[in-house]
């Protein structure tokens, strides 16, 4: 099998038990949305497939916090399907460099393909799927769905962001709906714009039977 086949078959293997927003399942549909931005895109498809298949390969939010445990199994994987260095170096960059943390973090790496693998995950956070991710993932830390009396608070630190236990609405707020704007690629500025306008409308009809207007 090829080193993607591979990849495929450790990613599966190591998120099988994974909560149902950072599965395997999540790790597919980054993985299509990176191939359909490729397309547009000049870059080195074998760095995108790989980045895109690794980059949740150990959520820090499931590890007490731990960034490196992430980078450290990825690399462990590519060195043992003895891919080059260069390679390597780049994947983990991008995994290293790909997350939201609050939207203050600054990256200090940049490429391409780090753009098209950060904007493909970012589109599976917004829309339908990312709703439903959103939802669950608060199922998953017992929080409440909403509680207007607890308003979102932007411009969080990174670690403000990562302690948060504020309710699921105001995650939309704190992050979802700011991502629009922050895609890189114009295929995927293109999709978000459509999947923005969904969450808006599901936040209006929401506010709504909340109230008992709806």
């Amino acid at each position: 099998m090829s080193s993607i086949d591979n990849t495929i078959v450790f990613v599966k293997n190591k998120l099988k038990e994974a909560e149902g927003g950072h599965d395997w399942f999540h790790i597919e549909r980054v993985y299509k949305n990176a191939l359909l931005i490729a397309q547009t895109e000049i870059c080195n498809l074998t760095v995108v497939k790989l980045g895109a298949l690794l980059h949740d390969i150990a959520d820090s939010k499931f590890h007490d916090g731990d960034e490196q445990i992430g980078p450290k199994i990825a690399r462990q994987f590519l060195e043992q399907e003895q891919l080059d260095k260069t390679t390597i170096d780049h994947v983990i960059a991008i995994i290293e460099n790909l997350s939201f943390k609050g939207g203050n973090f600054k990256s200090k790496f940049h490429s391409k393909e780090l753009e098209i693998v950060q904007d493909a995950d970012r589109l599976d956070a917004i829309g339908a799927i990312g709703i439903a991710r959103t939802f669950n993932y608060g199922g998953f830390k017992n929080r409440s769905l909403y509680d207007p009396s607890i308003s979102p608070k932007m411009n969080m630190t990174k670690e403000e962001y990562k302690n948060s236990t504020a309710p699921t609405i105001n995650h939309f707020y704190e992050k979802l709906l700011l991502l629009k704007d922050k895609m890189n690629t114009e295929t995927a500025k293109k999709i978000a714009a459509n999947r923005h306008a969904f969450m808006e409308r599901f936040l209006a009809q929401f506010y709504a039977e909340w109230e008992g207007e709806a």
